[in-house]
């Protein structure tokens, strides 16, 4: 099958060919991977380029790239090589010199250390680009002046930085939700295309400049924005990018969405109210359970609300609370009426009580044949973590009805999980059908209280970011 580009899609590539380093900014749907490919195939016809890395999470880079290129026959003669698996399969698609290789973030220190000093790839695809926010951590000084990192995300990025401005001469970030947690989200991706020359040379002139450090009850710092951050970062950033939205060229019914509100039985009530008022909560069984941080308490809270909760961290053995949203999940099963259901987890206990109600479920792990299981028809439930089944998945062939067994504050993986099989995908695939999406909420609790009013206001965030460099149909890019 030859490539067509769509009209959006030439103005990714458009954008790209003409920015030696940018930000693409692109719905989940819109075809940013077959756009990317393209582009990359035109800089190397005119000598701009000639071998591509590309980083991505771990599904993205093992299955959704190479199998883009096998899908079109115009692109079959670009090679790509998974640098996925093992440490010996990885050194063998190295081994291949690929126009195209692709790795997971999480293997990236891994390759700064087998190449050394040998760097082959003069062009880098950022997939998913907020993984490189961590970078904000890894560069950023403390009042001593002393540099300090933290977390893998962080080293991952710091290792990558070395080479980013000396090495690589062409850099995309592609992703659909640049800021899923604010602004703050935007100086990490933004310093492997400029440098800091926009937002600041280290994240402590960014921070200074945009926000405020405000302590919260744990007694850490957070960065609030001023009042008028938002604006002069949208203003800095227009340079290096667009945002390509899928409303603007389909025409996208929003998902129908509505809550399935559960109240906690009496005995969970009592649980869940000792915890809130006292760090301390005694479980069913007589366990005790305490945490000594407000974080901490929260993610007890959560549990609790979902109906069971780790009664001992280290050993996660874990205790049921109540039944009420498996009980929810049922109706939801009957109201759909034998309709394929998507099933959103957070916690491994959850997981576990979802499989044993529901035997014909399963789980969405890596083996390839799963997705295309579910997409025939043969998986009634399809449960999943979303930070699992955020990027890359094409799900909307098995089904339209998203159920949130339960719900975190990470708005990037509940922005994107819904488009595995969201209306754009949907309209894209040829089906004319509403999307529906179910959320099992514990009323009077932190998930209704707390959750999704910040959710609410971080999609608002990105939404105003996401429009400052909105190109829509009909206009051409000077």
């Amino acid at each position: 099958m030859q490539y067509a580009p769509r009209e959006y899609q030439h103005l990714m590539v458009d954008f790209m060919l003409r920015n030696l380093r940018c930000n693409v900014f692109a719905s989940p749907g819109t075809g940013k991977t077959s756009a990317s490919l393209y582009a990359f195939d035109a800089m190397r016809m005119f000598g701009e380029a000639r071998r591509a890395l590309v980083l991505a999470p771990k599904r993205v880079a093992k299955s959704t790239w190479p199998r883009e290129v096998q899908k079109w026959s115009t692109m079959s003669h670009i090679s790509v090589a998974a640098a996925i698996g093992t440490e010996q399969q990885r050194i063998e698609a190295l081994k291949r010199e690929a126009m195209v290789t692709t790795i997971n973030y999480e293997n990236l220190e891994w390759l700064m250390e087998v190449l050394g000093d040998y760097w082959p790839f003069d062009t880098v695809f950022a997939d998913e680009s907020t993984r490189l926010k961590g970078l904000r951590i890894a560069l950023m000084t403390s009042k001593t002046g002393k540099e300090f990192s933290r977390g893998q995300g962080s080293t991952r990025a710091k290792a990558l930085s070395k080479v980013a401005h000396t090495k690589v001469r062409r850099w995309v970030n592609l992703t659909g939700s640049p800021a899923p947690n604010g602004v703050i989200d935007t100086w990490g991706q933004q310093w492997f295309i400029d440098a800091g020359i926009s937002l600041g040379r280290s994240f402590t002139a960014f921070s200074e400049r945009f926000f405020t450090s405000v302590r919260n009850s744990d007694g850490y710092h957070q960065w609030k924005p001023n009042s008028t951050a938002q604006k002069f970062i949208e203003e800095l950033l227009k340079p290096y990018s667009i945002t390509i939205d899928a409303r603007d060229w389909f025409d996208i019914k929003e998902p129908i969405e509505s809550q399935v509100k559960i109240e906690l039985p009496p005995k969970a009530r009592r649980i869940y109210d000792d915890m809130e008022e006292q760090f301390f909560a005694e479980l069913l069984s007589g366990k005790p359970i305490e945490v000594f941080t407000s974080g901490s308490r929260a993610q007890k809270l959560l549990q609790i609300a979902n109906g069971t909760v780790f009664s001992d961290t280290k050993t996660r053995e874990w205790e049921v609370v109540h039944d009420e949203k498996i009980e929810a999940l049922k109706s939801v099963v009957e109201e759909f009426n034998g309709e394929q259901i998507l099933t959103r987890y957070t916690h491994v206990p959850d997981r576990e009580r979802i499989l044993k109600a529901f035997p014909r479920a399963r789980f969405l792990d890596d083996n390839p044949k799963t997705e295309d299981a579910w997409n025939e028809g043969k998986i009634p439930m399809l449960v999943t973590h979303a930070a699992s089944a955020g990027h890359g998945l094409n799900l909307q062939h098995g089904g339209r009805v998203l159920c949130d067994y339960s719900q975190g504050y990470n708005y990037e993986e509940d922005e994107q999980i819904i488009e595995r099989l969201g209306p754009t995908r949907q309209a894209q695939s040829g089906y004319n059908r509403e999307v529906y999406r179910r959320r099992l909420v514990a009323e009077d609790t932190i998930e209704e209280h707390s959750v999704l009013p910040n959710l609410k206001f971080k999609m608002g965030v990105q939404e105003s970011l996401k429009n400052a460099y909105r190109i829509r149909r009909g206009v051409q890019l000077l």
